[in-house]
């Protein structure tokens, strides 16, 4: 695979594929709402003039949108930024606290979302909520027939044109996306029209994707992946979308597959999990690519899966500040020419066109040679224009173009990624670099056998003795810590990455996001809690605070 990098400008594009299928199905969803090409444009223009008119004021620069992955949410999205304003998607799994903390960095006046939706919620937010359910009153005969023309009389170039998006420079901001905040605070995610126009230009190019595919839309579009693949690649490219506002509805997002004949999906290899139990073979049948990533991918539930619906599922890379796609793997039924050497089990794929990546010792910067596990470094039009309003964030993970994944990696010989770990999740120990994800796999398979079931997590705290210790929250079970520490040992562990006895905390619930990732931060807390409150595990039963 020889590529040239490319970027798209997805607004202009956005335009031009609904033109091309004026007469044919563009989007649909759950509720049963689906829209041709037309329909989309018309649809959006005449939201375009609503906002204009009635609620964005000529200096509002940034709008919120607190929507689910919906037919309602692809039209709010798309009228934002035709608007020429830029598209802030909040994550509705976090507090208000946190709702309100994305909001003020932004200096957001206007929340767009739908009264069905806030009713699920009790969010206290600082800024006026507007309902999409209330734009219906307000829409004329004039905004119909203006919005009509324009779709359907219209040549794109001048209707480009007249919305501005001529104006539009690859380098202008095109949205912000908040940080996952499994570490910390979320952080606002500057991202590009060329940031993301490149990861969806690779895509479509390495994908080989056609006016044939349609892309299930079930990652929330708060999530970069959601934002790009789900939402914006849907609209700037050729692919169709279907849209469920839940990635946990295995049955909806089943028949959702079935009825609109899917052929991509992106997901988690915890959603990809529930999808194994309740899905029916049939109901998949057309899927031809099942791309996974934010955890790795356990062997067993890739081979449960292909055995199940005939296709393996690959491995992706990415981070929200890269757009977020770095690396995919590529099977032999999209590859061009069918090449056979586009993927490897394990690892995480080769970078898309266009991206670099390197390996540096953490330690002391220096780059490190093939095989070498270390620091992992990318480099390309995908990497973020930086944190909003955080220069000195920025630049400790943005340095000469290279951005700092924060993830332990190495490069074999044929360019292909291996995820090692995360910094964060490792602990420096005696002097050594204990991984954090290998000693949870191994208490994962000793605590249980449902592979599915997320029933541990390891932290670490300071240790005067050692440098840190590790520490670790598990779910009820037979087993005294002493056993599982036992069993631990068999495993041919080394004993400084074993933790001892009195670093088991029995809870009664694991903390995810709303991604379905473990919680960083609330177990880093809980972990500090415990050893300062001189907890031992036969006093330690405790329910972890959930975000999702």
């Amino acid at each position: 695979m020889n590529l040239q990098p490319r970027t798209i400008i997805l607004p202009r594009a956005f335009l031009r594929k609904c033109h091309k299928s004026l007469f044919a199905k563009k989007i649909a969803d759950s509720t049963g709402m689906v829209m041709t090409g037309g329909n989309l444009l018309m649809r959006t223009l005449i939201f375009r003039r609503l906002l204009l008119r009635s609620v964005l004021e000529p200096d509002e620069k940034f709008v919120g949108l607190l929507i689910p992955p919906l037919g309602g949410g692809v039209l709010a999205n798309a009228a934002v930024t035709l608007c020429r304003r830029v598209a802030v998607n909040l994550n509705y799994t976090v507090s208000s606290e946190i709702l309100n903390y994305c909001i003020e960095q932004c200096g957001i006046r206007h929340v767009l979302t739908s009264r069905k939706f806030m009713e699920k919620f009790d969010f206290k937010l600082n800024a006026k909520l507007v309902y999409l359910e209330d734009f219906r009153a307000q829409v004329t005969t004039a905004d119909k027939l203006v919005a009509a023309l324009d779709t359907y009389l219209l040549p794109a170039a001048i209707l480009e044109r007249w919305l501005g998006l001529d104006k539009i420079q690859p380098d202008d901001l095109f949205t912000i996306i908040f940080t996952s905040g499994s570490t910390g605070r979320p952080k606002g995610v500057m991202l590009s029209y060329s940031n993301v126009g490149s990861n969806s230009a690779a895509i479509e190019d390495i994908l080989q994707l056609t006016g044939r595919d349609v892309v299930c839309g079930i990652l929330p579009l708060f999530h970069s992946m959601g934002f790009t693949v789900g939402l914006w690649s849907v609209l700037g490219l050729d692919v169709k979308g279907a849209y469920h506002f839940s990635p946990l509805d295995a049955k909806v997002i089943g028949n959702l597959c079935q009825e609109h004949k899917v052929t991509i999906m992106v997901t988690t290899p915890t959603f990809l999990r529930s999808y194994v139990r309740r899905c029916a073979p049939e109901e998949l049948s057309a899927m031809e690519l099942v791309v996974t990533g934010a955890e790795k991918l356990p062997g067993d539930l890739l081979k449960a899966f292909e055995d199940k619906f005939g296709i393996r599922p690959m491995e992706g890379y990415g981070t929200t500040e890269l757009s977020p796609i770095v690396s995919v793997n590529v099977p032999p039924n999209r590859a061009i020419g069918g090449d056979t050497t586009l993927a490897r089990v394990g690892t995480v794929g080769k970078p898309i066109p266009g991206v670099r990546a390197k390996i540096i010792s953490h330690e002391t910067g220096e780059e490190l040679g093939i095989g070498c596990s270390g620091m992992l470094l990318i480099k390309g039009p995908n990497v973020m224009q930086g944190y909003y309003k955080q220069p000195e964030q920025t630049a400790k993970v943005l340095r000469d173009g290279w951005y700092t994944t924060g993830d332990m990696a190495m490069l074999d010989a044929e360019g292909f990624i291996h995820i090692t770990g995360r910094l964060s999740r490792f602990s420096k120990i005696g002097g050594e670099m204990v991984p954090h994800i290998h000693v949870e796999e191994l208490l994962q398979r000793i605590l249980s056998d449902e592979e599915e079931k997320l029933t541990v997590a390891v932290a670490a705290v300071p240790d005067q003795r050692k440098g840190e210790r590790l520490i670790v929250f598990y779910l009820p079970t037979d087993k005294t810590p002493d056993q599982i520490v036992k069993e631990l040992t068999a495993t041919g562990l080394p004993n400084l990455w074993i933790p001892s006895p009195d670093s088991f905390f029995e809870v009664e619930q694991i903390p995810v996001l709303g991604t379905g990732k473990l919680d960083l931060q609330a177990i880093k807390e809980l972990a500090k809690e415990k050893v300062s409150g001189g907890a031992t595990a036969k006093q330690a039963s405790t329910t972890l605070p959930r975000n999702s």
